[in-house]
């Protein structure tokens, strides 16, 4: 992660530092917490200036935890049932915030200025690689699949021979400036231009919170189209439990693990954040208020989404949004609900890009200097970045498929994986009894939620690929 402002990258970039500094104790049980993150000597001398906001933190996580796959949670709720996906989601939103507690109190006692740095305070250099690598497939995957998105939802898609109409393409007709490669050219740059060139990750707060409000308009349309449908009697009472039949019954429900196992990874940008906050006491409030408020988002999605779909609700509930809901005005809903996901997606994408720009520096230059203080390196590692997500989105959009396997075991590492083996194995001794199992339930969920993953996505592939009607 990269403090633009601040510059406390990567310990290599900068070797003067300066050490720690006092102990500020936030609560008895984890007084370590409150200890700052490493910060340089650059830093001391131009003073901590400005910093970045409680609120804007808080925006800027949950923008970094809600994205696309907000909208896979309906379906996921379909599988295993109302109750028990509602008690998922709070359960992995206490191991998230769990994991995050291990991450930072650690990175005090290491004290590292970064994931990386902690990475390689436990395992060498290997694990600073390892992380690099993490970081790069995960955050590259998931930006592609935005654009594509983004294309698919704008401008259209085509699957098995069929054209499924994107929003200009059901205002204005298929032409030439309603077609994926220039709508998503426009957009890159004219949206993710601009907001990729930012060098500190608090200047994107407002557009963060303007996310965050796109994902609550979307919740809140489908809440009230799924409220009027509950008054005129045309919705069925929704599973509690999920519906076990046959074997194949029982192994569906595992394909909902790694939706629900990935959904509040966020990991990755926690440093940055907390490093641009400038007062470490205020990363703990910072991360409970996220996990609060991305909880409630996800919980309410799912269940108004299942609940207006029933068991009709597919993988993506945005497809869901292309028919008739049988209420007035269905066609201008649905229209508002895809647009204001492509622009929520569109505002995602610059915070998900930050940590892809600094790995990918830190990866290639580890002894230079900060990126934000080369101007030349800083525009051609992100024209480069920009443009390659760019190329990828519309030439490689069978790319999704490829980063379901990638990108789903990648975001587990960078989540759950990373944090609990660095507890395991707990270079300083500070690890509790409580930590350790916490680790080792972490490690076992995101295990099996790659197994699942890559298991049911290659025996999809291989079905499609051999079944002559497909």
């Amino acid at each position: 992660m990269i403090d633009s402002n601040n510059n406390v990258n990567m310990s290599h970039h900068n070797p003067n530092f300066t050490g720690t500094k006092e102990v500020v104790v936030e609560d008895e049980e984890s007084p370590l917490l409150a200890l700052p993150l490493l910060r340089n000597r650059e830093e001391d001398e131009q003073g901590s200036g400005s910093k970045a906001s409680v609120t804007g933190s808080v925006f800027n996580l949950s923008t970094t935890i809600i994205g696309a796959g907000i909208m896979a949670l309906p379906a996921a709720i379909k599988v295993v049932g109302v109750g028990v996906g509602v008690v998922a989601i709070v359960f992995l939103a206490f191991l998230t915030h769990t994991s995050l507690e291990i991450l930072l109190r650690f990175t005090r006692v290491a004290k590292a200025s970064t994931y990386a740095n902690l990475m390689g305070d436990a395992f060498g250099s290997s694990g600073t690689l390892l992380f690099h690598l993490s970081v790069l497939i995960n955050n590259f995957g998931i930006l592609v699949v935005y654009v594509i998105i983004i294309g698919d939802v704008l401008s259209g898609t085509s699957s098995s021979g069929v054209h499924h109409f994107g929003v200009l393409e059901g205002w204005f007709g298929q032409c030439w400036w309603t077609a994926r490669t220039f709508v998503l050219l426009l957009t890159t740059l004219f949206v993710f231009a601009p907001l990729g060139f930012f060098k500190r990750i608090d200047s994107l707060r407002h557009t963060s919170a303007l996310a965050v409000a796109l994902a609550i308009v979307f919740l809140l349309i489908t809440a009230g189209i799924t409220f009027v449908k509950l008054l005129n009697g045309s919705i069925a009472s929704p599973r509690l439990l999920p519906n076990i039949t046959d074997v194949t019954s029982i192994w569906n429900l595992f394909t909902a693990v790694p939706v629900l196992v990935t959904a509040f990874v966020c990991h990755y940008n926690v440093h940055t954040i907390d490093n641009e906050l400038g007062d470490p006491s205020l990363m703990q409030p910072v991360i409970r208020a996220s996990l609060v408020l991305c909880s409630s988002i996800y919980i309410l999605t799912a269940l108004f989404g299942f609940l207006l779909f029933g068991e009709s609700t597919l993988d993506d509930v945005l497809a869901n949004f292309d028919t008739d809901l049988g209420i007035p005005y269905s066609s201008l809903l649905n229209d508002i609900v895809r647009i204001s996901y492509a622009l929520h997606l569109m505002l995602v994408f610059p915070v998900i890009f930050f940590s892809l720009r600094f790995n990918l520096d830190d990866l290639i230059f580890p002894s230079a200097r900060p990126l934000d203080l080369d101007k030349c390196r800083f525009v051609l590692i992100t024209t480069g970045l920009i443009a390659l997500i760019y190329v990828a989105a519309n030439f490689v959009p069978s790319i999704w498929d490829a980063f379901q396997f990638t990108g789903a075991t990648a975001t587990v590492c960078l989540g759950f994986i990373f944090p609990a083996a660095i507890a395991l194995r707990d270079p300083h001794g500070i690890a509790t009894k409580k930590d350790k199992i916490l680790s080792i339930v972490m490690i076992f969920l995101a295990v099996f939620s790659n197994v699942v993953a890559i298991y049911s996505n290659a025996d999809a592939m291989f079905r499609k690929h051999v079944d002559p009607h497909q």
